[in-house]
Order: structure tokens, then sequence, then C-alpha cells
């Protein structure tokens, strides 16, 4: 298969195996997501979903949660990690959302990515899933999957996201990106990989990947 051919083998596959995709992160509003894509970096979303109930029963939108100090809010986040730097940044955003944008969550990559402890992967997560823009948020296992079918270099995250982007039809972006995260935390994690299982490596993947697990 040429690279057109494995793209659309992909695109393919994904549908088939996802034709619902289940947002990983529990949230009600573009705010609630806001707050729990910053609170998952290095973290589990299985871990975020139990903490953020906890934080959102006290204060689930930027007016209640300036309310509560920086302290009060790392207590709750504490065991997701880096609750340092998360709480502060929580406050933070949620101030100058009141401040600057009438208490509403932005809806620009770059006001997104003004706020504090927000990168570009956070502005992409909430641009996509909250206001149905396209983009292509790059995490740990699509970062993985895009070097393992030879679609990108793996050097580093933001050239994934340049070559998904060339790659994938921009309609399909906001799908895809889910669709793949999904994919590889079922068929092809990091560690405990089953190839036989991951019937889209087995097919298209790179050769120097398969040769390494005797295929």
């Amino acid at each position: 298969m040429n690279k057109a051919e494995k793209v659309a083998f992909v695109i393919k596959s994904l549908q088939e195996l996802y034709p619902t995709i289940p947002i990983p992160l529990n949230h009600k509003d573009p705010y609630t997501l806001l707050i729990a894509v910053l609170l998952s970096a290095q973290s589990t979303d299985v871990r975020v979903n139990t903490i953020t109930p906890l934080l959102f029963a006290k204060a689930d939108n930027p007016n209640d949660m300036v309310k509560l100090s920086i302290e009060e809010i790392r207590e709750v986040i504490k065991p997701v990690g880096l609750s340092p730097m998360k709480s502060k940044g929580i406050y933070g955003l949620s101030k100058i959302i009141l401040e600057k944008h009438n208490g509403n969550v932005p809806q620009s990559f770059e006001a997104l990515e003004a706020l504090p402890a927000v990168g570009h992967k956070t502005a992409s997560v909430v641009m996509a899933q909250a206001f149905g823009v396209p983009a292509f948020p790059v995490d740990t296992h699509i970062h993985r999957l895009m070097y393992r079918w030879g679609f990108s270099n793996g050097k580093n995250v933001v050239q994934t996201e340049k070559d998904a982007k060339r790659l994938f039809p921009k309609e399909k972006w906001n799908d895809l990106h889910l669709q793949i995260i999904w994919y590889g935390r079922e068929y092809c994690p990091a560690r405990g990989w089953d190839i036989e299982k991951d019937v889209i490596t087995k097919r298209i993947g790179r050769k120097t990947v398969l040769k390494k697990h005797g295929f």
C-alpha cells in the first residue's frame, strides 16, 4: 500500500471500530472541559474523572473558582499530580476569564494559549471538543501510533501534529484524534503490546517496528 492507501485504511478501520466516539474526560461545558484537560497533564483520564466531581462540587464556573484559594484548589486536585502548578493555573485562568472574557472560555487558540497553564495541546482539545473547530491534539498515544504506522518520524509532538494535519482530511481531525487515542489504549499500548491484536499496525506498520516484533 502507498501512503494514501494506508491513510484510507486507518480512517476506515477506526470508523468501523469507533462509529460513536466517547469523550475521555467528563465535563458539562467548555469551562469544565478546560479544567479537566489542564488536570490531565501527566496524569490519567481515569484519575482526573475521579477528582473533577470533587472540584466541581465546590466550583464549576470561574466565578466560584476564584472564591476558593489556590491552596483550597490544590488540596482537592493533589491526587492528579503537579498540584502546585495546576492549582495556580486554574485560579489564574479563572480570574482572566472573568476579567477579560466576560466569564466565558475564549474561542480562539491565541486567547486560550494566553491563559495560565494552557498550552497548545490543551487549547486544541478545547477548540475541538467544546467548540467544534478542527484541531489535532497530539497525546502520547497519537505520537506513538503515528510513528508505528510510518506517518511521522517520532521526533516530537509538534512534527507529529503537522504530519497528522497534512495526511488526514481536515473534516475528520476532531473524530480521528479521539479514535486514535482509544485505539492506542486498547490495541497499541506502549507496554504489553500484542501486535496480533493490533490489526492496523500489523497491516501497515513501519518495517523496523514490525521486524522488531518478529514480523
